[in-house]
């Protein structure tokens, strides 16, 4: 007689190497002319600041940066997800202006960060 197959079960607490950071800028004047590469830079020395030189050395990505909102979305490593988020909660001012970074979402996954349950509207409701 054949016997029974086995049952195996494999969880995977976190299968993802990167996190993804929905993050977005506050400035005190209201001034929106910052550039991908200004904005990616202010990042650089936030971290500077806070980790020093080999601190703020690991990589992470500006996937995407919308000009208008001050918006980002950036791809960083596990192992650098807490040291990036600290620097952007403790990065205070950008050219002697007082600014904030505002980080909206996190998740190891790109996709959900495409929408905002909170911001959910329906067009047409079916009766």
């Amino acid at each position: 007689m054949e016997e029974p197959s086995k049952f195996e079960r494999y969880v995977y607490k976190n299968a993802s190497v990167f996190h993804y950071m929905k993050i977005s800028l506050v400035l005190e004047s209201g001034n929106k002319n910052i550039t991908d590469a200004q904005f990616k830079q202010l990042i650089i020395c936030g971290l500077k600041d806070l980790h020093g030189e080999v601190g703020a050395s690991f990589p992470f990505d500006l996937l995407k940066f919308d000009q208008n909102e001050l918006t980002g979305i950036l791809r960083v490593y596990n192992s650098g997800l807490v040291k990036l988020w600290s620097a952007l909660t403790l990065l205070g001012s950008y050219q002697t202006e007082a600014c904030a970074f505002r980080v909206t979402q996190v998740s190891p996954f790109l996709l959900a960060l495409s929408g905002n349950s909170r911001e959910l509207r329906f067009a047409d409701q079916l009766i």
